[in-house]
């Protein structure tokens, strides 16, 4: 197959493209480099990869990109709350705007897998959310992630993923989701303040991120027109157990403030019976990833101006 990667230089995308290229995939990503493309490099001995620079909002840009593609994994986008909260008119053009480009111009038949999030359940104390549990969304991020989820329903002929918060190293690192930013901070300045430490929240290595969306391609015929959880139910923590994992391979000073709050107010536990019973699970452990970003750390520079290029 030839597969469209949208946002395929970012975090998810430089972990997933080298799997699909294993699997013999033609791979073209589209992606408008404005957050570096270094980790997209490797790809280049790849006869089969291809990449287009250019903006997802542009129309233009994804009629080319689109051109002789059997099926599109859709990533770009501008994730997390803070992002959002930031870019507010920049993420909805992204999120929900561009979303519904790229649902008109690939038309109906050609499948779309969608990366969205659990975000878009809001808070949600008590309850185990399964696919069919209301979304509450409080932050800009979910509600636009849960508008792109519409414009693909709508369309039909696609596959969207709500994940769980993802961690890992990623060629294309992120410091700021909640395990990368804990276990580094933990590491560089042997401190860590948190607050809402009851706070439960389900996690995800982004490479099994990655692996998921080679399952749904190759079982796209079982899945499609379906929303699933993605993430393990061994993996619903709390904050302060996931701090307290990493105070058990780090020696940091660790306190719990009894002021403030999350934005994106996500308190919730979720359930993966659905994308189990399709056959997929998550094979990397919280404690495997901190161990592994634990080790990356130290090849991190956030004050290298040229990090990022």
């Amino acid at each position: 197959m030839k597969i469209l990667v949208t946002g395929g230089a970012g975090y998810v995308g430089t972990s997933l493209v080298p799997l699909l290229l294993a699997e013999g995939h033609d791979v073209r990503v589209l992606d408008n480099l404005l957050m570096g493309g270094l980790a997209m490099i490797p790809f280049f001995s790849h006869k089969n990869f291809e990449f287009q620079r250019g903006d997802v909002r542009d129309r233009e840009t994804v009629k080319t990109a689109l051109k002789g593609v059997d099926a599109v994994i859709h990533l770009a986008g501008i994730v997390g709350y803070p992002a959002c909260r930031k870019f507010p008119e920049m993420s909805r053009e992204i999120n929900v705007d561009a979303t519904r480009l790229l649902a008109e111009e690939a038309g109906k038949s050609l499948p779309i897998f969608f990366a969205s999030t659990g975000s878009g359940y809001g808070q949600l104390i008590g309850d185990l959310c399964t696919e069919t549990t209301p979304l509450n969304p409080v932050s800009n991020y979910g509600k636009q992630k849960v508008e792109g989820e519409k414009i693909l329903g709508d369309r039909g002929n696609f596959v969207t993923y709500r994940f769980a918060t993802a961690f890992g190293a990623s060629p294309r690192m992120r410091l700021d989701l909640l395990i990368n930013d804990f276990t580094f901070r933990a590491v560089k300045d042997r401190s860590l303040i948190v607050y809402e430490k009851h706070f439960m929240r389900t996690f995800i290595h982004v490479r099994d991120m990655a692996s998921s969306f080679i399952f749904a391609v190759n079982h796209y015929n079982a899945m499609k027109n379906e929303v699933y959880n993605v993430g393990d139910s061994r993996q619903n923590l709390s904050k302060e157990q996931v701090c307290r994992m990493i105070q058990k391979k780090v020696d940091y000073y660790l306190h719990f403030a009894e002021v403030g709050q999350d934005v994106d107010q996500r308190n919730y536990m979720v359930s993966y019976d659905k994308i189990a019973k399709a056959g997929f699970r998550c094979g990397i452990t919280v404690e495997e990833g901190i161990d592994e970003l634990i080790r990356a750390v130290h090849a991190i520079d956030v004050t290298n101006p040229y990090a990022n290029v």
